[in-house]
């Protein structure tokens, strides 16, 4: 059986699929008010095109009213919880080490997929899939205020058939910005589709890898200096350059699950938040 990871540990939570439901993205809405979109950029992937522009995904709405033209850097709640979040969008190194820390700890999580890696590393991309929800990340992490809007139509639309073909079901309605790089016509846009934009309060910049002096006790300290109630934590599955082969944000993942512990926080999935 398909388990969902939501609020603290193992308690199924969310909409069936892991996706939030529209009546709690109201919800949301009205409990966080505009939530500035806040961090640093991500790192960098490559860019490539697809010729056709794919249909929408099936039955997802608009995203309006409270919630539309947000990019949300935080949850909006005042328990002392705290989101991780993995990016999967360069290679699938990390994933057996990240998905072991999660269910040894029965913690919940969020995953944001690139179309490309869901199609790449269709194996990795479904056992995410069994255990958690996962939301779109574009085709192929492009940064969206440099592409035309067909483009980044062309993006979202063919990273969501990509993702539902290799976990076997539609992403969550929930995007996140590649590199974080976003204008409001950007998240119009991406609302338009029918996606609510997801942020990051911290990153851990695990991604820039051991080489570039990424370690466990950086990662730990990025976090533990952002830590606050509803705070989003950006983590990667995997490495970004063939020339260092280190996956710093998934070996220092269980550290990290210890030190947060130690503050007395607990951890929630995005998606039980809105559905």
């Amino acid at each position: 059986m398909r388990r969902i990871a939501g609020h603290g540990r193992r308690k199924p939570a969310g909409s069936p699929g892991g996706g939030p439901t529209r009546r709690g993205l109201l919800r949301l809405a009205a409990a966080a008010g505009a939530v500035a979109a806040a961090g640093a950029a991500g790192p960098a992937f490559g860019h490539g095109k697809d010729s056709a522009l794919p249909g929408a995904a099936k039955g997802r709405p608009p995203v309006t009213g409270p919630l539309a033209g947000q990019d949300f850097a935080r949850l909006p709640i005042s328990e002392k919880k705290v989101a991780l979040t993995f990016d999967c969008g360069s290679s699938p190194d990390g994933v057996d080490k990240v998905l072991a820390a999660l269910e040894a700890h029965a913690l919940p999580a969020t995953f944001f997929m690139t179309g490309r890696f869901a199609s790449d590393h269709a194996e990795a991309a479904r056992r995410i899939g069994r255990a958690y929800p996962v939301g779109n990340h574009s085709l192929t992490h492009p940064e969206f205020p440099k592409l035309t809007h067909d483009e980044r139509v062309r993006e979202l639309r063919a990273a969501d058939r990509s993702i539902e073909r290799a976990i076997g079901r539609a992403p969550a309605p929930l995007f996140r910005f590649p590199f974080g790089a976003v204008d409001r016509q950007c998240t119009d846009e991406v609302n338009a589709e029918g996606y609510v934009c997801v942020r990051w309060t911290v990153d851990t910049v695990g991604w820039k890898g051991a080489a570039a002096g990424a370690t466990t006790d950086t990662v730990i300290a990025r976090v533990m200096e952002a830590l606050t109630p509803g705070a989003i934590v950006l983590m990667h599955v995997g490495r970004t350059s063939t020339a260092d082969p280190s996956t710093v944000d998934a070996t220092a993942l269980p550290h990290l699950i210890e030190a947060i512990d130690g503050q007395g926080y607990d951890y929630t999935s995005l998606a039980p938040l809105i559905g």
